[in-house]
């Protein structure tokens, strides 16, 4: 499960890049109840926070970069991302957007791991993450889709020392790598997956690969109804998933992905 304490190498953040800040957070306020705060004014607004309840779950913000798709960013907890980068770089992967402050909030930077799945870290100054996690309207997981999971468990796990252990899904669906944050952090402290899939199952990030967050909801059939209602979309489900919850595999309006889930009860 993801909390609030952040431990190194946990999700500790996340935001998402969209063509059009004003309908996104129509969209996520319809499918996740979510309030928007602008740190603009007018109709430009260029981002801002969404809030569950008072307590800030992610970040909106405008997608500036040219050719990139709308899509989640989620960002992992880091003690120097000075540090990180280098890691990265040994490690294969490259910096898209080198270590800067974000005055006394704290530090990030960008990366694409070897095969292209982007992803970022978040050094906390006065600012540690989201306030809200593994609540309905919240983040609880996070998941990469990639084509090489052997490389990607081998990347992953030099730069954030990460451990993984598989599990064989039902039905003949493949190996899922469940995440642990750091070597002595227990089992229950997970708080992802990663999942091999054939280069054209990637079609959405053009064959690389990719992450995106699973926000849990109370009523996994009414966000999907909610997401088509909106102009979203579903790839897959509502399905259930044995001792995980009901879930669905769903895109916004701009197809950013993303998973909804009503967990099992514990």
């Amino acid at each position: 499960m993801i909390t609030t304490d952040f431990a190194p190498g946990s999700p500790c953040w996340l935001d998402l890049g969209a063509p059009d800040v004003r309908a996104a957070a129509a969209f996520y306020g319809a499918v996740l109840g979510w309030d928007y705060e602008s740190m603009g004014e007018g109709e430009d607004m260029e981002g801002g926070m969404f809030r569950k309840d008072g307590k800030i779950v992610a970040g909106l913000g405008k997608l500036t970069e040219e050719g990139a798709r709308s899509a989640w960013m989620i960002y992992y907890n880091v003690t120097d991302a000075d540090a990180t980068s280098q890691a990265v770089e040994s490690a294969g992967g490259t910096v898209r957007v080198p270590p800067m402050d974000l005055d006394e909030w704290g530090r990030m930077a960008q990366y694409s791991d070897p095969l292209g799945g982007q992803f970022a870290v978040w050094q906390p100054g006065t600012n540690k993450g989201v306030d809200l996690v593994d609540e309905p309207g919240s983040l609880s997981w996070t998941e990469l889709y990639t084509s090489d999971a052997s490389a990607a468990k081998e990347f992953y796990g030099g730069v954030f020392g990460w451990q993984f252990s598989d599990m064989e899904l039902p039905g003949g669906g493949g190996t899922y790598s469940l995440i642990t944050p750091a070597e002595k952090q227990p089992e229950e402290r997970m708080h992802g997956g990663l999942m091999e899939l054939p280069k054209e199952n990637l079609a959405l990030a053009n064959g690389r690969p990719y992450w995106h967050p699973v926000f849990n909801v109370t009523d996994c059939d009414a966000a999907v109804a909610k997401v088509t209602e909106n102009g979203g979309s579903v790839q897959m489900g509502p399905e259930d998933a044995e001792g995980v919850g009901r879930l669905a595999v769903c895109l916004d309006p701009s197809n950013a992905d993303f998973v909804v889930l009503t967990p099992t009860p514990s």
